[in-house]
């Protein structure tokens, strides 16, 4: 890891305090006759977005405890890796960007739910009967148990070749697989992920922040990202309106996981259960499930899938 990433893990901890609320004051001043913002460590580098309530004015570190209220207990997989302070530490990189804080309080407090809907769904070792509800399960694991390959395609053996004995299977809160997207993600964070993939499983922050890379990126470059879609950044060309993709929550489901999970009507396991950890989120953090929107945007039950099927870049646990 290098010394710059280990740096800003560590500066950034030191500036979050116990009850998740920002302790710097925002500096403002006007560029080109529009208003930036910088927040310190948690929104820094003179941003619109910055303006706006960052992610610890409005999520705090009680409402995580309320939304993986059992990622701790003994039967769970990753005791004490998952906290606050590593979601609030690798958000400050994305949040200049929008992640949180594109519109208002609700909006933002909408796409945390959104994407620790993902995140749950996808590390969760809940169940029917399991106790508190299957929903208060996420965040169980931070990494694949029991993978049955390496995840190494040698098609990419120029661009981001296989490291000797390394395995590419699903780590991270949205689960991270193959070795062209550890190489990807690598590249964007300076972390040679390539070579240590096992990083992912080692560092929570990290866990988070490849994850939000994955939220904040289009996985194509003629596609629009997960955030775009969700707060509304995206509009449909008239293909994607005759393919049913609208902007929503089903739109970054789509983008996600595709045909593994979209386009297969409405009794999907898979899309369900996101959706399910999405709206439960909602109600935890008090912006009701009522502010998902109608079903047609929650669900991509009729979607087309943005890009057609390959190794997924994600998948469930």
């Amino acid at each position: 890891m290098s010394p710059t990433w280990f740096f800003m893990v560590c500066a950034a901890a030191v500036l979050v305090v116990g009850n998740g609320q920002s302790s710097v004051k925002p500096l403002v001043k006007t560029v080109k006759g529009k208003k930036v913002c910088d927040k310190g460590w948690e929104c820094k580098g003179w941003s619109a977005y910055c303006c706006n309530d960052t992610i610890s004015d409005y999520f705090q570190t009680y409402q995580f405890e309320n939304l993986f209220s059992k990622r701790n207990s003994p039967v769970a997989h990753a005791v004490g890796f998952w906290d606050y302070r590593s979601f609030i530490t690798a958000a400050a990189l994305y949040q200049p960007l929008g992640f949180g804080t594109t519109g208002g309080k609700t909006s933002g407090m909408k796409e945390v739910a959104a994407f620790l809907g993902h995140v749950g769904s996808k590390t969760s070792c809940g169940y029917g009967v399991a106790t508190g509800g299957p929903l208060a399960w996420g965040l169980c694991y931070n990494k694949e148990l029991s993978p049955d390959k390496f995840y190494c395609d040698d098609y990419y053996k120029l661009t981001y070749p296989c490291a000797p004995g390394a395995a590419y299977y699903g780590r991270g809160a949205i689960p991270l697989y193959w070795n062209y997207n550890y190489g990807k993600v690598g590249e964007a964070l300076k972390v040679d992920l390539l070579n240590h993939p096992e990083y992912i499983e080692q560092n929570a922050t990290l866990a988070f922040q490849a994850s939000l890379w994955q939220w904040m990126t289009p996985p194509e470059k003629h596609l629009p990202s997960p955030h775009d879609v969700f707060v509304g950044n995206w509009k449909p060309t008239k293909n994607d309106t005759l393919s049913k993709r609208v902007p929503g929550f089903g739109a970054t489901i789509n983008l996600l996981y595709g045909e593994q999970t979209c386009g297969q009507g409405s009794d999907n396991e898979a899309m369900n259960n996101i959706i399910s950890h999405h709206l439960y989120y909602l109600d935890l953090m008090g912006v009701g499930r009522e502010e998902a929107g109608p079903n047609e945007v929650l669900s991509c039950a009729e979607q087309a899938a943005f890009k057609p099927s390959g190794p997924p870049s994600s998948a469930t646990n």
